[in-house]
């Protein structure tokens, strides 16, 4: 597969599949999870969810079943041996409409955790592999084999020991639904106050069964939850929208600014201040901002990006606001959206 990958970097495929590299170990990276399948081909990740760690390899896969504060990194590769990883988004309602042909609505639902690690069978890493070769296909193949396939992926991942959490991706009943609508709520409510037995009353759980229950999924309480979606938030404006510590802070529901740097320290390991300096100053974001400004002269390029943009730099990447342009392909750069518990759409420009 290196092929479609010469270079360290990412390349997003039909049917929303997702291939990276990378020549060496990477630092802790924050973000927020999506529901998806993630397998190694080559080298070997971690994902840190609250205290707990999830290794993944080439003979393990990870499900993430639901969108949860997280970080990550890869822990082996090498210029001889490059990190290679997979990740396929599953679609909710796909997930829910393969459960119901497979005659699987009526089993009991159980409480699990958001994510697990599992061997990797044959039978799942063929179809794996079969998906991403219909890039050499014809289209027209490809658009008739392609959702074949991810059907087939979700059914031997529904009939393997992570069936309890594809059930938690379509949201199929149980107490995991009812922590599925916590957390919905917490990322609309972020900014503010936390009223635990309000949530708890609306779900018609008592306050000590919504917090077994919520930590039992996500591995976070309510409260820890909460915060870790406040300080990626005040991370993101502050290196996208140019805001301030004391405005960050201020933005996602702190009142008190010393408070707010306390845990972005704890969660982060350095000050804002100075971790937006260092995001700043990295040397690949050096290397991004001389080519957004090749790329900003390109006219086709220049007509779809606003006159006043500000492009500032997130995760040592290009973090702006604007319409997809096709065009920027040109230059070697993928428009990809930022993880983001607002409202507002936010892309990067990585490198190809």
């Amino acid at each position: 597969m290196l092929h479609w990958l010469p270079n360290d970097g990412a390349l997003d495929l039909p049917g929303g599949l997702r291939l990276s590299r990378t020549s060496r170990p990477t630092v802790k990276r924050h973000g927020v999870s999506t529901p998806a399948l993630c397998v190694v081909l080559q080298g070997a990740k971690e994902v840190l969810l609250g205290n707990e760690r999830y290794c993944y390899d080439a003979e393990h896969y990870l499900i993430t079943a639901m969108a949860l504060p997280i970080a990550t990194r890869v822990l082996l590769a090498s210029p001889e041996q490059p990190y290679i990883g997979l990740v396929l988004q599953l679609d909710p309602a796909l997930v829910g409409a393969v459960i119901v042909e497979a005659g699987q609505l009526g089993a009991t639902p159980r409480a699990v955790r958001a994510f697990d690690v599992s061997p990797l069978d044959g039978g799942l890493l063929d179809a794996l592999a079969r998906l991403v070769h219909l890039v050499d296909a014809p289209a027209a193949d490809a658009g008739f084999l392609r959702p074949l396939i991810v059907r087939e992926i979700v059914f031997r991942l529904l009939r393997s020991d992570q069936g309890e959490r594809l059930r938690q991706i379509a949201g199929v009943g149980g107490q995991a639904q009812r922590i599925a609508r916590a957390l919905e709520r917490l990322r609309a409510e972020y900014d503010r106050p936390l009223r635990v037995a309000a949530i708890a009353r609306d779900l018609g759980m008592s306050v000590s069964s919504f917090h077994h229950h919520f930590k039992a999924v996500t591995a976070l309480t309510p409260v820890q939850f909460q915060k870790q979606l406040r300080l990626q938030e005040a991370r993101r404006l502050m290196l996208s929208d140019g805001l301030a510590v004391a405005g960050a802070a201020y933005r996602v529901g702190y009142r008190d600014a010393s408070h707010f740097t306390r845990d972005y320290r704890r969660l982060f390991g350095v000050s804002p201040r100075r971790d937006v300096a260092r995001l700043r100053m990295a040397p690949s974001a050096r290397s991004a901002s001389k080519s957004w400004k090749r790329l900003a002269r390109c006219a086709a390029v220049r007509s779809c990006v606003p006159p006043s943009i500000t492009c500032t730099l997130h995760e040592r990447a290009l973090a702006i606001a604007l319409p997809a342009c096709q065009s920027c392909a040109r230059f070697g750069w993928v428009l990809t959206m930022v993880p983001s518990v607002s409202t507002t759409k936010s892309y990067i420009m990585r490198s190809a």
